[in-house]
C-alpha cells in the first residue's frame, strides 16, 4: 500500500526537488505539498516542469491533510521544525527533517550557533542523524521504532556536512589523521543552496561571472562537521558561492599521523572497503578528482583522493548535487532506510550527462 506523504515548505529548492522525487517514487503516494506563501497556486504554475506530472496545489503550513500522512519532510527554515516536528511525531507520523533543528545533539551548542533556545531537547535525544553511510545504526534504531508503530524522526545531514564527512570520515576513523592536528576544509556550493528568495549575493547579477568566501569562521555548518568527524576546536571551515545553479565540492586536508600510509592507492582501498556496502558513494581511483557536474541530479556522491607527499596531507575531495545528495534525494534515502525499502528506491541511477 502506498505510503501518504506530504512535503511542507515545497516551494523553496531543496522542497520542489522532494516533490520531483516523491512523485516519481513507487511507494509514496504524495498527498499534500504546503507554501504559505504561495496557497493555493498549482504547482506547475510556479514550476512549469510539473506541467502534466501533478495537479497538485500548494496549501498552507497547517493544512489539516498533513494530519493524515504517515511520512512528512520538513523542507523549512531553522526554527520551524522546532514547532512541527514534535506535534507531527506524537500523532505517529514519520517526519524526516531537512532544517538544521535536531541535527547538534548539544541544545547549548545549537542555542550558541543559531542563538534561539532548543526547545524540543526530549525529540532531539531521540532523533536519528540522517547521514546513512556514516550513521546506519541511528537509522536502523529509529526503523525498528518505526516498526513498532511510534512516531519517529530524521535529522538530515547539511549540505557541505555531507560531503565534507563522505570525504573524510574513512581516514578520520581508521586513525590516520594526526590527533592533535588542524583539519582545513574549502568547500564551494552552488546558488541553489542559499534557498530561493534572492539577495545582494545571490542575485544573478552579483554572483554571475564571481567566486567568493562568505560566513569566513562563522558559518553554521562549523560545529555539525565537527560532531560527525569528532573534530571539536581542529576545524577550519571556509565555504565558497560559485555562480552555479546545483552541485557542490568540499576540499579536505587531512594532515596524517606519523604512522599513516602515504599512499594513494592503499588509502583509495581502504575507502573502498568502508564503502563497499554503500550503493551512493564511489570513491575514484588514485589521483582522480570528482567533479560536480558528474553528480548532479542524483543522490550520488564521488570521492577523490591524492596524498601531498613533502607535506605529509592526504587531499580528500567529495563531490556531490546540494540540492540531491545535500538535501532531497538524502531526505528520500533516509526516509526508505526507516519506512523498510531499499535506499535506492526511486532515486536516479545516473546523472544529468550534459
Amino acid at each position: 500500500m502506498a505510503i501518504t506523504t506530504g512535503i511542507v515548505g515545497a516551494a523553496g529548492f531543496a522542497g520542489i526537488e522532494l516533490t520531483r522525487l516523491a512523485l516519481r517514487h513507487p511507494d509514496l503516494d504524495l498527498r499534500v505539498v504546503t507554501s504559505n506563501e504561495l496557497a493555493g497556486t498549482p504547482v506547475a504554475a510556479e514550476y512549469p516542469g510539473f506541467t502534466g506530472a501533478t495537479d497538485l496545489a500548494f496549501a498552507t503550513h497547517d493544512d489539516p491533510a498533513l494530519d493524515a500522512c504517515d511520512l512528512v519532510f520538513l523542507a523549512v527554515p531553522h526554527t520551524a521544525a522546532l514547532k512541527m516536528a514534535p506535534q507531527l511525531v506524537a500523532r505517529g507520523v514519520t517526519v524526516v527533517d531537512l532544517s538544521a533543528d535536531f541535527r547538534l545533539k548539544d541544545p547549548a551548542v545549537y542555542e550558541r550557533w543559531y542563538a534561539t533556545p532548543h526547545t524540543a531537547t526530549d525529540l532531539l535525544q531521540r532523533a536519528a542523524f540522517g547521514l546513512p553511510e556514516l550513521f546506519p545504526d541511528d537509522l536502523a534504531r529509529v526503523a525498528a521504532a518505526h516498526a513498532a508503530g511510534e512516531g519517529v524522526l530524521v535529522a538530515c545531514a547539511g549540505c557541505y556536512p555531507t560531503a565534507t564527512s563522505l570525504a573524510a570520515a574513512p581516514a578520520v576513523r581508521a586513525g590516520l589523521v594526526r590527533p592533535d592536528a588542524v583539519v582545513v576544509v574549502d568547500a564551494i556550493s552552488g546558488v541553489t543552496g542559499a534557498g530561493k528568495k534572492a539577495s545582494a549575493r545571490t542575485h544573478f547579477c552579483f554572483a554571475d561571472e564571481n567566486l567568493e568566501a562568505y560566513g569566513v569562521a562563522t558559518h553554521r555548518h562549523t560545529p555539525e562537521i565537527e560532531q560527525i568527524l569528532g573534530l571539536e576546536g581542529r576545524l577550519v571551515f571556509t565555504p565558497h558561492l560559485a555562480p552555479l545553479n546545483r552541485g557542490l565540492l568540499s576540499t579536505v586536508n587531512l594532515p596524517l599521523a606519523p604512522d599513516a600510509p602515504a599512499d594513494a592507492g592503499e588509502i583509495v582501498e581502504l575507502y573502498r572497503n568502508f564503502y563497499a556496502d554503500d550503493p551512493f558513494v564511489h570513491v575514484l581511483d588514485a589521483g582522480a578528482m570528482p567533479k560536480t557536474s558528474s553528480v548532479a541530479g542524483t543522490n550520488y556522491a564521488h570521492v577523490g583522493l591524492a596524498v601531498n607527499q613533502a607535506a605529509r596531507m592526504l587531499v580528500a575531495v567529495g563531490a556531490i548535487d546540494n540540492l540531491g545528495k545535500g538535501a532531497a534525494s538524502q531526505a528520500v534515502q533516509c526516509a526508505n532506510a526507516v519506512l523498510g525499502l531499499p535506499q535506492t528506491r526511486g532515486l536516479e541511477p545516473i546523472s544529468v550527462p550534459v
